[in-house]
This record gives C-alpha cells, sequence and structure tokens, in this order.
C-alpha cells in the first residue's frame, strides 16, 4: 500500500506487540482503543484516513467511522464485516456449547488451558486451528488448545519464522489484553444512536472463513441485510482464502485495497 503511494501507519493496539500493556489489562475496552487511535490521528496531524481492519480490528474501524465520522474517507475490513454489538451480535442460542468464543469469555478458563504449552505452541495451535473452515469447538471433556494435533502443521503460507516472531510479541504482551478485547469486551455497545457507516466500504473474506459458520453470518453477508448498517459495502470473497486472507493471499489482498482506494481519490 506504501509503495501504490499511500502514508501507510500500523499502529500496535494497546496491549499487543510492542505497545504497552494497560495499567489493568482486564479493565481493557475497545472505546481505549478507538480513543488511542483518536490521540494518534491528532499527535500527527491527519485529519482524515482511510481505515483498514482484520478480524477484531474491523471492529474499531467501524466503532471509530461511526463516532468519529469526520475522520474516516473510507474502510476496509478483512475476514469479519460490520457487526452489532451486545447480545444481538451473537445470540448464545445460535453458538454452540465448547464455542471457543464462550469459552474464552470465562475469567482465567483460558489462561488455564494456554499455560500448558509454551507461547510458541499456543500461537501454532491458533494459527492452525483458525485456518481452518470448521467452528472451533470443544467437547464438555476439552479445552480449546486440545482441539489441535500436536503434529499438525502450520499452514504452507505461515513460516516457522513467522510463528517465531509472532511468539516473540505474545511474550512480550501476553495474552491478558488479547482475552479482554475483543472477548471479554464484546458486549460493549457503541455508544451511538445512528448505527450506520455512510463512507464507501470494502469487506474482503475468504469463502473457507470458519467465521462463516457462525450463527447467521454467512446470510447476514450473502443476502447483504450487512448493507442494513454499511449501505455502501462492496463485498470480495476468495474462492481459496481462510480466516487469514491477508497473509494467504498477500498480493491479491494488498492489490484489491489498493484497487478500492484508488477509485475514492
Amino acid at each position: 500500500v506504501a509503495d501504490a503511494g499511500f502514508r501507510a501507519i500500523a499502529p500496535d493496539f494497546r496491549g499487543y506487540g510492542l505497545s504497552e500493556l494497560p495499567a489493568e489489562p482486564e479493565k481493557a475496552t475497545f472505546r481505549d482503543l478507538v480513543d488511542d487511535l483518536l490521540d494518534m490521528l491528532d499527535s500527527l496531524g491527519i485529519h482524515q484516513v482511510f481505515l483498514v481492519g482484520k478480524d477484531f480490528g474491523a471492529r474499531v474501524a467501524y466503532h471509530f467511522a461511526l463516532v468519529h465520522s469526520d475522520r474516516v474517507s473510507a474502510v476496509v475490513t478483512l475476514g469479519v464485516p460490520f457487526l452489532l454489538t451486545g447480545p444481538e451480535t451473537f445470540p448464545r442460542d445460535l453458538l454452540p456449547n465448547g464455542f471457543y468464543m464462550l469459552r474464552w469469555q470465562e475469567a482465567g478458563r483460558a489462561e488455564k488451558d494456554f499455560g500448558r504449552f509454551d507461547t510458541k505452541t499456543v500461537v501454532k495451535n491458533i494459527y492452525i486451528m483458525f485456518s481452518g473452515s470448521e467452528l472451533p469447538v470443544a467437547k464438555d471433556d476439552e479445552e480449546i488448545m486440545d482441539l489441535v494435533d500436536p503434529s499438525a502443521p502450520l499452514p504452507d503460507w505461515f513460516t516457522e519464522q513467522d510463528l517465531a516472531n509472532y511468539a516473540s510479541l505474545y511474550e512480550k504482551s501476553s495474552f491478558r489484553t488479547a482475552l479482554q478485547v475483543p472477548y471479554r469486551a464484546w458486549l460493549e455497545e457503541y455508544g451511538v444512536k445512528d448505527i450506520k457507516v455512510k463512507v464507501p466500504c470494502l469487506l474482503v473474506m475468504g469463502e473457507k472463513d470458519y467465521s462463516l459458520k457462525f450463527g447467521g453470518l454467512e446470510q447476514y453477508v450473502k443476502s447483504g441485510m450487512v448493507k442494513e448498517y454499511v449501505p455502501n459495502l462492496e463485498t470480495i470473497f476468495l474462492p481459496e482464502g481462510s480466516h487469514f486472507v491477508q497473509e494467504q493471499f498477500p498480493e491479491q489482498v494488498n492489490q484489491l485495497i489498493i484497487t478500492f482506494l484508488k477509485k475514492l481519490i
């Protein structure tokens, strides 16, 4: 994107990567991340931006576009569409028992599960699990990490060096903030009455993304129901794409983003 002439800024969210941990990670919220983004833009003297968000970063991008609409020219999201907040996002009765999001919302459960392994193994298991096309659902006598066969290889687009780099970042940050935001802050509301993102938006998803099997999500996207909240939305599906489309098909995803942005300048 930078090579195409855009100024690209890729900050680490608070509590992730090389950023500092919040004073109390267990109290972190999505609004913290929205406020951090606003502060960063103000400090850099940037008035308007194109926002690109992956996975739960999509929620931060859309949240920012709702509460600071004058600062956003367009939104691109990868792997996750616009979603309502609160209990209606994914009604619990539509999610199977043992579903990973429900398990990780329980205070201490994921920490105990992850604590059986080193950080590198946890990251490896998450990449293997989330690159599949099935929902990660554990049985009553299993934890989420048990769903991955220890002998299972990494996806062919994810190298051992990638794994080492990611693991080193989580060694620094731990999983404390990552479990709080998004999983334990998921019911947090946007805090606006007019829930409509009016700027141009692009959604890129893989046809083999496991998240399409969340209760009603595939129909919500493919039927156009999502456009009730994001009326100016373009959606592109990559036939062989998993949840990690930007890592699996980086050149293709970059070109889709660049083409979309160039139409708006």
